[in-house]
């Protein structure tokens, strides 16, 4: 078999999700084009010398629809020999992205690829594609639909995580993200989204708020305690699937969930011998990838199955990984996964998250892996895990290893 390398990495910043946001004008397949091009100049390719891209964006409906992945390639300096598949595997499309462009190469299917994902969340609303899981009756009452945000509080209730411990982790993640920046961290990753002239548009990421601290966060409403305790009456549909919660502890509100951002990523996933052929040195091995399907009520709890999966897979104990990069879809997603493993806060989104930095759903699987090899490197660590929760219930996980 085949190994597959990283080659390169590249993300914009991350643009507010609102109209006032730095990206609003950009569409999604003008920001993916400037991240395939970025990884095309600055490997030195040929338009023709990848197999295939393969992009994630989830709300694939009008100009994120009719296979986005495509589209891009054709608004792209690559040539248009190359074809484009648009994936949707919720939060982790981006990931699911590089995943399959791994297995792909591992598999003999072409040399090299491009994969990653696009979000543009101000520009096309989540949920607006009208899900069959959410809007469909009869699915949803047979799954025991809730909505991400009564998930998030539902695992707080069941694993005993408070509101202070949902917003230090919120506080802290802000703190890094700035030092991160503050450092330069990104700065080998990042790419400048700039206009149809060539001027800079955005240049870093817009949603932080390192200001932040327990107080403005303390002071700040649930914002899903209306919609369980209210009609459509979220919390009792969550009772039925779960008696023995008495209530449900609403915790997450704007400051420790996930902002709603616009952003792209790419990552160039190929073979050794498609390095030596563009004189290119691999950074890393995708040395596992995984994705398992869980409770589709609770939902987002899939970092962890999916972590004890990929370990297994691959013959690795949690303290073979050096370095985690989970989700910060909720505050209670990453507070979970540090219980369930008893791993150090240390080792875990040492550059902040997406609480700090915001998630636009199609790109962060491909943008957090890239945040993990960027930190490796700069570290000097061997090994780490990026992990997602998903919507509907599902996780996914990558393994890398530097070269």
């Amino acid at each position: 078999m085949t190994n597959a390398y990283i080659y390169d990495t590249v993300r914009t910043p991350r643009g507010k999700g609102r109209k006032d946001g730095a990206l609003h004008e950009v569409t999604a397949a003008r920001l993916s084009a400037q991240v395939l091009n970025a990884l095309k100049e600055r490997n030195g390719l040929d338009g023709h010398a990848v197999e295939d891209v393969i992009w994630g964006n989830v709300t694939q409906v009008m100009e994120q629809g009719g296979c986005l992945a495509r589209t891009a390639v054709l608004a792209s300096d690559l040539d248009e020999s190359i074809p484009g598949l648009a994936i949707n595997r919720f939060c982790a499309s981006g990931m699911e992205a590089v995943n399959l462009a791994a297995n792909q190469v591992n598999g003999g299917a072409g040399e090299a690829y491009i994969a990653g994902g696009v979000e543009m969340m101000g520009r096309v609303a989540m949920g607006s594609d009208g899900a069959a899981i959410a809007v469909d009756p009869s699915i949803a009452m047979e799954t025991y639909f809730v909505p991400q945000g009564i998930s998030a509080d539902i695992i707080a209730t069941e694993y005993g995580f408070s509101r202070d411990e949902a917003d230090a982790l919120a506080m802290e993640s802000q703190r890094r993200a700035a030092k991160a920046w503050e450092e330069n961290r990104f700065a080998g990753s990042i790419i400048e989204v700039r206009d149809q002239n060539g001027l800079t548009i955005l240049d870093h990421d817009e949603y932080m708020r390192p200001g932040s601290d327990m107080q403005t966060l303390g002071a700040l409403s649930p914002a899903f305690q209306a919609m369980g305790e209210v009609m459509p009456g979220f919390d009792a549909v969550a009772k039925l699937k779960y008696p023995h919660l008495e209530r449900i502890n609403h915790i997450h509100h704007a400051g420790n969930s996930s902002g709603i951002v616009d952003g792209a990523a790419g990552v160039l996933v190929g073979s050794r011998e498609f390095g030596e052929k563009w004189g290119l040195r691999p950074r890393a091995r995708i040395r596992k990838t995984c994705k398992i399907g869980t409770d589709p009520t609770i939902m987002l709890t899939g970092p962890v199955p999916a972590t004890e999966k990929i370990l297994a897979d691959s013959g690795m104990a949690i303290s073979d990984i050096d370095l985690f990069e989970v989700n910060e879809a909720f505050a209670s997603v990453v507070l979970r996964f540090m219980q369930a493993f008893d791993v150090d806060a240390d080792r875990v989104n040492v550059n902040g998250g997406a609480i700090a930095m915001g998630h636009p759903l199609g790109a962060t699987g491909a943008m957090i892996i890239g945040t993990l090899l960027d930190e490796m490197e700069r570290t000097g660590k061997g090994t780490g895990l990026a992990t997602l929760c998903i919507a509907s219930g599902m996780g996914a996980a990558t393994i890398i290893e530097r070269v």
